[in-house]
């Protein structure tokens, strides 16, 4: 049997080598029959500190790492792109 890969999206990356991951799903109610879509966050393993928030990874099973990982970062499917804006011009402009 092979290991399970989930796709989901980087939520936090303030950790050393570790990642948040928010892996959403999408399906019917049983009952009403309506879409409705759940999400739940990851614990992965990040080896080389090389994903950002917003970025969209795949990631696999793996053994336990620690008490909460059990994930690895297997690779990086699309990079967040990062806008510089200037932090004045946020608050009014007037630096108060």
């Amino acid at each position: 049997m092979g290991r399970k890969v989930l796709e989901g999206i980087v939520v936090s990356d303030k950790m050393d080598k570790t990642v948040v991951v928010r892996v959403e799903r999408v399906f019917r109610h049983p009952l009403f029959g309506k879409t409705v879509k759940k999400s739940k966050k990851f614990m992965a393993h990040d080896e080389g500190n090389q994903c950002q928030m917003g970025d969209r990874v795949r990631i696999e099973e793996t053994r336990p790492l620690s008490r909460h990982k059990r994930w690895r970062v297997v690779e990086i499917l699309e990079r967040e792109e990062r806008v510089a804006h200037d932090t004045a011009s946020d608050h009014g402009g007037s630096g108060r």
